[in-house]
């Protein structure tokens, strides 16, 4: 195979396995301190209202839900993931594939919260940033921590591909 192939093959186990970080982390959260996760259902609703034009809702939580939207929560969620993930490894270079980091993977994930910050939160009717929730503060840094986590999981699912295209040479 070639270093191309090689480095798309790496980003989607990067992001798979740094997406899978992020969720066991807010299971962590959830049982250590009863703090709820983040209801990736409400993705697929809001993906499942896009055919019919709504792109922005007042709350996600009051719209009727729609059949499959939890399925389609879980792929998007997981397909965002790789998404970033590739986006990372094109930033980065394969450079960052033969000898992955902490603090660039870290800081790559601490940069995508700016996703639900800005796009997410606000097309749920949750405002900007989570303006409109009842504790501002406290999801800002749930998801501040949930994308850190997921910086954590590609440092160390880069090294988990890593290890394995050495094993496969």
């Amino acid at each position: 195979m070639n270093n191309l192939t090689l480095s798309f093959i790496s980003a989607i186990l990067i992001g798979l396995g740094a997406t899978l970080t992020f969720d066991l982390w807010a299971q962590f959260l959830k049982h250590a301190f009863k703090i709820t996760p983040s209801n990736i259902c409400l993705v697929g609703r809001w993906l499942r209202y896009m055919p019919e034009g709504t792109f922005r809702h007042t709350n996600i939580g009051s719209a009727p839900r729609k059949s499959a939207e939890c399925a389609l929560g879980w792929v998007a969620h997981y397909m965002i993931g790789v998404t970033f993930a590739i986006t990372f490894v094109l930033l980065v270079g394969s450079d960052w594939l033969q000898n992955p980091t902490p603090v660039p993977a870290i800081a790559f994930g601490v940069i995508t919260v700016l996703a639900p910050f800005f796009i997410m939160q606000p097309s749920f009717g949750l405002g900007l940033a989570a303006s409109k929730t009842l504790n501002p503060a406290q999801a800002r840094l749930r998801s501040l921590m949930n994308h850190t986590a997921f910086g954590v999981g590609m440092y160390i699912f880069g090294l988990l591909a890593n290890l394995l295209l050495r094993l496969s040479a």
